[in-house]
């Protein structure tokens, strides 16, 4: 499924309650948010995206192999939960904690080298290398060697919502370390439909997810990858109304494009 082969899914929502659950970090979760020298950060929030694959939704390998590695599949994992299933991304219910901790994949033999991001163990390589040529154990590596990672403190507790019917586990496993979150529901809303008119959002959003006739005033960008975050969200447009929160409506994954 060719992402040129989408289109937009306009058809109207047929979610009629949400569910406000929340997540408390069993262990530390580290995602790599940003990327700074050696040091890679995780920002105080778990987004929908991940939150869809840890709550079995979508099923997708732990690491990309060969050409796969090039192009992730969340346009086909993710769309054809349109108007079946949504959660929104996760925001802390209050200030987050973080730890840092160092890392290494330094070898313990009885030699080795660092080169191009990579730790290079076959000594015998060395003398091929002198004569310029670069056997496979000193080519560059993308993979990080040593540095530090911010990760979310255990304990912290976050919330979000989720729509549809499915069944939602106990715990689930989260992050780049599989890190145990325990999920629990808080309250059942109805959801109210609200007219076209001037609102703000008191949740996260994925910038993705949005309706495409929505109207965006104001907002504040939590940049992370796969999807900007955006949260403050003021906009023009109709909205649901769940217990005393106020979100666009028709919100779907990858703003439910379907094929053709």
């Amino acid at each position: 499924m060719r992402q040129l082969e989408l289109q937009l899914n306009t058809s109207e929502s047929k979610f009629t309650t949400a569910k406000l659950i929340e997540l408390w970090c069993a262990e530390p979760i580290f995602f790599a948010s940003r990327e700074l020298s050696d040091t890679y950060y995780t920002e105080g929030t778990i987004g929908n995206y991940a939150l869809a694959y840890a709550l079995g939704w979508a099923r997708s390998p732990y690491r990309l192999t060969g050409k796969a590695t090039g192009k992730p599949t969340y346009l086909e994992d993710l769309t054809p939960l349109a108007n079946q299933s949504y959660i929104l991304p996760a925001w802390s219910t209050n200030n987050v904690s973080f730890r840092f901790e160092r890392f290494n994949a330094l070898s313990d033999a009885y030699w080795y080298s660092m080169t191009n991001n990579r730790v290079a163990t076959a000594r015998e390589d060395l003398t091929l290398v002198r004569t310029g040529k670069k056997p496979s154990s000193f080519r560059p590596s993308n993979f990080p060697q040593t540095g530090r990672l911010r990760m979310i403190e255990r304990n912290n507790r976050f919330q979000t919502i989720v729509f549809g019917n499915f069944e939602l586990p106990e715990y689930i496993r989260v992050g780049k370390f599989m890190s145990k979150v325990r999920v629990e529901i808080t309250q059942e809303f109805p959801i109210r439909q609200l007219p076209e008119g001037d609102y703000h959002c008191n949740t996260y959003l994925s910038s993705a997810d949005l309706p495409p006739n929505l109207q965006m005033l104001a907002f504040d960008v939590i940049s992370i990858p796969p999807v900007s975050l955006l949260k403050n969200l003021r906009f023009r447009g109709t909205a649901w109304q769940i217990g005393n929160f106020i979100l666009p409506s028709n919100l779907n994954f990858c703003g439910g494009r379907n094929d053709r």
